[in-house]
């Protein structure tokens, strides 16, 4: 789509920038080789018949205690820990719901087909047809169903997604958005579920060796065990087993496993803090597992430092009073009743873990044993003021009770129906991350850059503390290295992808990031030589594929993303990629199905619907151009949409609304050269020469070697009478490696002649 507006001025084509050319891995997702737990059944007396898989952790099958405990576990599965998680069942989802989400225009609905469950996703198109179905059999639940259930899919290798309609207890049972979905641009059916998140789910799954190995994605196999089961208060049961099956005399048995009450107090505590200590789930972070720690390893008998450590805002610098839905532990250690009993009052004070209590007498009575005068005798018990139900601010579709006991609570409606709040630029909390417990000097500072909360102080720190400790892990230097780029500082971001890859070569997240920071850097020859190390890791083959587009091999780049698709089928990156690639070989209908595609997996897409609406420009369908490129600019923060869309506009001579795009993409991202390009190139349309020159002058200040700023550039001052001028951007123009821009050079000198 090149344009020649005048006799001297080229207009840019539009460019199609890839999406995600920096993958960054999320820092949930960490670097470990796993400890499996051991599925086994068993009854006390006989030898049990334990399943050993990789690792021997020490774990015994998660139904094995029933067979001499019965009657705790049989309460114990009345409990939400007990039910936090199962396979997908007719009594565990619900169906026939059909659910509009307005935000972001799409329709969901719950069946079962085949005796299978699934969760399906469209819209509709400009005359009322289906358009953009996708379907995901749900073959998890996760969540006891006393304030929420949450639908998971398992990818064929093995990666769970949470799907975005979830089922809420509150009023009767409603239908909503899971958390961080009420919004336009929510991440669909591509949220995956990291190792953190089933660790204080569900039971730890058993794992082959290594499969967390050089930083992997949590990957999990098709069997799951189905709630938290015993041994994540009392630890590893095997040995326990075995002592009771060979008869062992009651007090070795017993002296076989943990009992957590035996433990101090505070330990006795961090049982239950293992899970239900969240200073926030915002983007702070509130905890960080030890890089050298392997997921599912935490044991209570040793102690939780060992394993994770905690993080809070300064005081006085968080949310006023926030309540969410993980804040049990942590509003209970702000209560008067906690502080005053001098580190004696731990959850087990008042709850019994093996079973639900829902009297409110005997929570009364457990108050009453502290506070023997207490007023009155209110039929509510002492936690209905005391302790009063509330909506949290996180998941605003629950109602939980607040544990931060007050003898006075807000005077504000606390069951108040709440919108969902969403961190942006803007909103989210920007500052120094302290420990929650006494703290550790290296972790302390990789918590100031890991959820990007202070990231020009602590990315000093954290080097500071690197030079000074020198840890093995590469994860500490990969954390450094994100941070930098993050802060546009790529020089200092490849030297400390390169320092975690001389400590694990084979790490993958920094494998991905370091290619996509070589490309972000224009080297695209070392970029694809650093991302063939990856292997078949989806991410990184989206990354090698941005990469060969950019040393300009386009064939070779289909070829990358399509095995990224195989790894990854409904990766929109790869997908909106794969039709940049294709159209750069020739094959346009061909891309213009890779950009539905991408559009289907995600609608608001706005990447795939600019470089759709490019293809639909060329092919000469306006209306549907406009149609797609009008969705692109739904993202706020897109660019390269605006660019793309003036571009267009330009070519087409509506150049008012051409230049106010133009504008727009080059306020929103000052190093996009082709949009000054083309704010020039409106300027020579509409005859002003002499405004256009600094337009073009910014083109190559970002980029020195754009041969297409040259021309335009020598086209303006010749037009201003500064021959001369002209001729010398001309010459400079000949050295392009675009043979087109070459031949128009050499035109153009021909001409001053």
């Amino acid at each position: 789509m090149e344009t020649q507006s005048s006799a001297w001025a080229v207009a840019a084509k539009p460019t199609g920038k890839g999406v995600n050319r920096w993958m960054p891995v999320s820092s949930q997702m960490r670097a470990f080789a796993a400890i499996p737990l051991l599925l086994a059944s068993a009854g006390c007396g006989s030898k049990p018949a334990v399943e050993i898989k990789g690792t021997d952790s020490g774990y015994a099958g998660i139904h094995t205690c029933a067979t001499c405990h019965a009657e705790i576990a049989k309460k114990y599965q009345r409990t939400g820990m007990g039910r936090s998680f199962a396979v997908a069942r007719a009594e565990n989802v619900p169906l026939g719901a059909t659910y509009f989400h307005p935000l972001s225009d799409r329709y969901y609905t719950m069946a079962q087909r085949g005796g299978k469950f699934y969760q399906s996703r469209y819209q509709k198109g400009p005359g009322g047809e289906t358009v953009n179905a996708i379907d995901k059999e749900v073959h998890f639940v996760m969540g006891s169903g006393n304030h929420a259930r949450t639908f998971l899919h398992r990818t064929p290798e093995g990666r769970l997604l949470e799907l975005p309609l979830a089922w809420y207890s509150e009023g009767g049972g409603h239908w909503a958005m899971n958390p961080g979905y009420d919004r336009r641009d929510h991440p669909g059916f591509r949220r995956a579920i990291p190792d953190e998140c089933m660790a204080c789910h569900n039971g730890y799954p058993a794992l082959p060796p290594g499969s967390r190995a050089h930083g992997a994605d949590a990957i999990f196999p098709v069997k799951l065990p189905e709630g938290i089961d015993c041994q994540r208060c009392h630890g590893p049961g095997r040995s326990h087993v075995d002592a009771a099956s060979a008869g062992k005399p009651p007090g070795e048995i017993r002296a076989r496993i943990l009992n957590p009450a035996r433990l101090p107090a505070a330990r006795q505590l961090e049982v239950c803090l293992q899970c239900h200590l969240e200073s926030t789930s915002r983007s702070l972070p509130y905890s960080i597992v030890r890089f050298e720690r392997e997921p599912f390893t935490y044991s209570p008998e040793e102690p939780l430092s060992r394993y994770m450590l905690h993080f809070d805002y300064p005081p006085g610098k968080g949310p006023e009073d926030h309540f969410e839905i993980a804040h049990a532990g942590y509003r209970l250690r702000k209560s008067a009743c906690f502080l005053r009993s001098e580190g004696k009052m731990v959850c087990t004070t008042c709850h019994d873990p093996h079973d639900a209590k829902r009297d409110a007498a005997y929570y009364t009575a457990k108050c009453q044993q502290c506070h023997q005068k207490a007023h009155g005798g209110a039929k509510t018990g002492c936690a209905s003021c005391h302790m009063p139900k509330r909506r949290t601010d996180d998941v605003v579709h629950v109602v939980m009770t607040d544990h931060y006991i007050r003898a006075r609570q807000p005077r504000a409606n606390l069951l108040a129906p709440l919108a969902e709040r969403h961190e942006t630029q803007s909103t989210a909390y920007r500052g120094e991350v302290v420990p929650y417990f006494p703290g550790d000097e290296l972790y302390t500072a990789v918590a100031q850059v890991y959820a990007g909360a202070n990231l020009r102080a602590g990315a000093q720190k954290l080097e500071t503390a690197i030079e000074r400790q020198r840890p093995a892990h590469p994860e500490y230097y990969h954390q450094l290295a994100e941070a930098h780029f993050r802060i546009g500082n790529d020089a200092a971001a490849e030297k400390w992808f390169r320092q975690a890859l001389e400590r694990d070569e084979a790490y993958l997240p920094s494998i991905r990031n370091l290619g996509a920071t070589l490309t972000r850097l224009g080297r695209y020859r070392e970029a694809v030589e650093v991302l063939k190390k990856a292997g078949g890791d989806a991410a990184a083959l989206n990354n090698l594929g941005e990469a060969l587009l950019g040393d300009g091999q386009a064939a070779a780049a289909v070829e990358a993303l399509r095995r990224a698709l195989q790894a990854d089928a409904d990766s929109p990156e790869a997908l909106n990629n794969l039709g940049r690639a294709l159209a750069r070989t020739g094959d346009g209908a061909a891309a213009e199905v890779a950009w539905l595609d991408a559009i289907r997996v995600q609608p608001d897409n706005a990447r795939a619907h600019a470089n759709l609406a490019n293809r639909l420009h060329a092919t000469g369908d306006w209306d549907a151009a406009r149609r797609h490129f009008e969705e692109a600019l739904r993202d706020s923060t897109n660019a390269v949409a605006r660019f793309n869309y003036g571009t267009a506009l330009a070519e087409r001579g509506l150049l008012d609304q051409a230049e106010r795009l133009l504008r727009e993409a080059v306020k929103l991202d000052g190093q996009l050269a082709e949009a000054h390009l083309n704010l020039g190139n409106v300027q020579l349309m509409r005859g002003r020469f002499t405004q256009a020159i600094p337009y073009f002058q910014e083109a190559l200040r970002v980029t020195p070697a754009m041969g297409r700023a040259r021309l335009s550039l020598g086209a303006a001052l010749a037009q201003s009478g500064r021959v001369p001028e002209a001729a010398e951007q001309f010459r400079a123009a000949l050295n392009d490696s675009d043979e087109g821009v070459r031949r128009l050079a050499g035109d153009a000198l021909s001409r001053l002649k």
